[in-house]
């Protein structure tokens, strides 16, 4: 697993350096009045809300558990059909609430049981999405969308999310769940209609994130010869390089681990409970948690510790139980996996969360230009906001996407994403850490020279493009001092 190092300052210089800029031409199209400045309004509360990550997967694939975990709290249906049945939008905000959302726009409150919603009161097929808000640290960066499952027993639910999440509604589009990366939930591999599903979305590896979901389980389970969690994780990197042109890697995540202790169920009683089965074997322990009457615990505790742990949860532990709940927790966290998670949805998946949702504003103010009649005034501002350097992720992150729908093998694709993904020019350019900048400068103009070459036979308009991209950016680098 990654260690969770702080994200690198300069993800968030970047995020900050684009809104400024795009707040910039915002407030130019706000000046030229009228009509305008609404739209400059609207559009400026999209820039600067957080950014949305949508959770996507087949029914039961543990997306809901994935979203309870991450949050903190047990807010989102694992079992009521009802409300898995319907996209959710978990928000920070205060008090915490629930709005049921219909397709022409329409609001209404929905009572809370238990943090979690009681009854929809609608057809699920009248619901365009259900808006949770929530008084949560975890949510003030990042703003959690969760799906209806994909190809699963009712067509209608694909659809729901098909329709929230390409198709859109046309009142509640842009205010609700317009997305700006996922995280894609699967089991041993994905399918192909599941894959299919994922590039329509429109998103790039850099801002997708896979999940290898119920890592506890893989394989043969707890009782098989191999440790199932790192059997999952070997698994785990083979779909990686197999999955790079979609995800940016793979996480295996014991999701009902994550949830047990992100969510504070697990008690200093089932610590106790769990310890008194410490020194069985595993084949004693075994017989004891499929027995009617399990002596030790009874089987109202078993139950319990099951429903939180899972086989896995209580085999391995029960080794750390005598140290209290406090050391059991820490061992749930440590093997369910959900830590890398976070650390990688707090820092590259919201980078680049971030650089869609600028892009997607860009696509906003082109719209706007080409429908508006100062069209003119709001084509020479956005011309200006893309000059502007702050905006050279953006542009590029543009010419990938445009690159992995038109050829997603063309080398220019590998060439724009380590242009993105780098944190400094060295990586960038992919050359040693300790170049001087004079090294740097003379890298950036070989690159330079090789682009412009390629440049002269290219084999699709993205393609085009995309080496225009880097023209512009590799003469930026190589002028620097």
């Amino acid at each position: 697993m990654s260690a969770p190092y702080p994200p690198h300052p300069a993800q968030f210089d970047r995020q900050q350096a684009v809104r400024i800029a795009l707040d910039r031409g915002l407030y130019s199209v706000n000046q030229l009045g009228g009509d305008l400045a609404d739209h400059a309004h609207r559009i400026r509360a999209i820039l600067w809300s957080p950014p949305r990550v949508v959770i996507v997967g087949r029914l039961k694939a543990g997306k809901s558990t994935l979203v309870n975990a991450l949050i903190g709290a047990p807010v989102a249906e694992t079992a009521a059909l009802e409300a898995t049945n319907v996209v959710t939008v978990y928000q920070a905000g205060a008090p915490s609430r629930a709005e049921l959302v219909g397709l022409d726009g329409t609001r209404r409150p929905v009572p809370l049981e238990a943090g979690r919603t009681v009854s929809l009161g609608a057809e699920a097929a009248d619901i365009a999405y259900v808006h949770r808000h929530l008084p949560s640290l975890s949510l003030e960066n990042l703003t959690l969308v969760d799906t209806p499952g994909l190809a699963t027993l009712t067509v209608e639910n694909e659809h729901r999310t098909r329709a929230a999440l390409i198709d859109g509604f046309a009142q509640t589009r842009s205010a609700s769940v317009d997305a700006d990366g996922a995280v894609f939930l699967f089991d041993s591999a994905p399918r192909a209609d599941e894959m299919d599903f994922l590039r329509q979305l429109g998103f790039t590896p850099l801002n997708t994130l896979g999940v290898l979901s119920r890592a506890d389980s893989f394989g043969e389970g707890a009782l098989g010869g191999r440790n199932p969690i790192e059997h999952a994780h070997a698994h785990a990197q083979k779909l990686a390089q197999a999955l790079a042109s979609t995800v940016s890697t793979v996480v295996p995540v014991a999701g009902l681990l994550a949830e047990s202790t992100y969510t504070g169920q697990v008690t200093e009683a089932d610590a106790i409970a769990l310890h008194t089965v410490a020194s069985m074997d595993t084949l004693e322990l075994m017989d004891l948690l499929e027995s009617e009457n399990p002596q030790h615990l009874g089987p109202v505790m078993r139950d319990r510790l099951l429903d939180l742990l899972g086989e896995y949860g209580v085999l391995g532990g029960r080794a750390v139980a005598g140290r209290g709940a406090h050391a059991l927790n820490r061992w749930l966290i440590e093997h369910s996996g959900i830590a890398e998670v976070k650390y990688l949805l707090d820092s590259a998946v919201q980078d680049f969360a971030a650089v869609h949702r600028a892009d997607r504003i860009l696509a906003e103010l082109d719209t706007l230009a080409a429908a508006h009649p100062a069209r003119q005034q709001i084509r020479t501002i956005t011309d200006w906001v893309r000059s502007d350097p702050a905006m050279q992720p953006v542009l590029l992150y543009r010419a990938l996407r445009a690159m992995l729908l038109a050829d997603p093998h063309a080398p220019v694709v590998a060439e724009l994403t380590r242009m993105l993904a780098g944190r400094t020019d060295a990586e960038r350019l992919g050359v040693h850490p300790g170049s001087t900048p004079e090294q740097i400068a003379g890298h950036a103009g070989e690159r330079l020279t090789q682009v412009q070459r390629r440049a002269m036979s290219t084999a699709t308009a993205a393609e085009d493009a995309a080496l225009a991209e880097l023209v512009r950016t590799y003469t930026s680098m190589r002028r620097q001092p």
